[in-house]
């Protein structure tokens, strides 16, 4: 069944063009892309290892769930539907850490932060998205951002926030 999208204009303002995932997206149009970065109460974050079965950074680690709004959805509602059936967390308060325009790849990405206190061993994986899920103390988080493996674009897309909070 095909995934259908909302078009978005560079700055945001929402058209009435539908775009479906793996065609072309027209030029000057957009579709909206939504991360969080997840952090356990204790102060711990949630990395995620990619299928290795995905198209682009197989086995890799990532430090968030995330994927496209469907139609119809807002960055929020999109943002709790990608965390839940990534993770199986519910969480409610989300606030934006970043938000990048790619045109290159007709994205908007708008990034956030949400807090949890969830049993940290429930973490549901989703086939075909997620293989393992592991949790990084602060500091160890802190060196997997500069080991130089992270997803780059991931890096760029979080950069900011980490300047500013770690």
């Amino acid at each position: 069944m095909p995934e259908y999208w909302d078009a978005y204009l560079e700055d945001g303002t929402k058209t009435e063009i539908i775009l479906t995932r793996g065609k072309a997206v027209p030029d000057g149009l957009y579709h909206i892309i939504c991360e969080v970065l997840l952090r356990h109460k204790d102060g711990s974050y949630l990395l995620m290892q990619r299928s290795s079965e995905k198209p682009y950074f197989p086995g890799w680690l990532e430090a968030s769930a995330g994927g496209s709004a469907l139609l119809g959805e807002d960055p929020i509602g999109c943002i709790k539907r990608e965390l839940s059936e990534e993770t199986g967390v519910v969480c409610e308060n989300f606030t934006q850490i970043g938000k990048m325009i790619s045109p290159e790849n007709h994205s908007i990405f708008y990034s956030y932060l949400a807090e949890t206190d969830c049993d940290k061993e429930k973490i549901h994986l989703q086939k075909g998205e997620t293989e393992a899920f592991y949790w990084y103390s602060e500091e160890d988080f802190i060196r997997f951002i500069n080991s130089g493996k992270m997803i780059p674009t991931q890096y760029q897309r979080y950069r900011e926030y980490f300047e500013q909070a770690l």
